[in-house]
């Protein structure tokens, strides 16, 4: 496991804040799992989940004391980005900023390179 430098990706105050309530909620540590698999609409899409714990090959970064940990596998496909949650008369949901994605799809789920 190793921290990640600001600029591999970034979790805000909001997102942070987001995923320590929902931690508390469920009674689990406040750990946001970002990972990247094929598919969606444009290729790959993102996943979001609560961890237990960060794995052996996670890089770690923190945010008020959320820890966001990301596989080595899937930060090549988001290095750079930043983890946000917005809130807007369409609904609440993590949103990522992805310098590395050429295009997405209209709701933000999924991305090409």
């Amino acid at each position: 496991m190793a921290t990640l430098a600001p600029a591999d990706v970034q979790l805000t105050s909001a997102a942070a804040a987001r995923v320590a309530a929902i931690a508390g909620r469920q009674g689990k540590p406040a750990i946001l799992r970002l990972a990247v698999e094929g598919g969606g609409c444009s290729g790959f899409q993102y996943q979001f989940g609560l961890a237990d714990a960060p794995e052996s090959d996670d890089i770690v970064a923190e945010t008020d004391g959320v820890r966001l940990v990301v596989d080595s596998i899937s930060l090549d496909l988001v290095r750079g980005a930043q983890v946000d949650f917005v809130e807007s008369l369409g609904g609440a949901a993590f949103r990522v900023t992805n310098p590395n994605a050429a295009s997405g799809c209209g709701c933000g789920t999924s991305f090409s390179v």
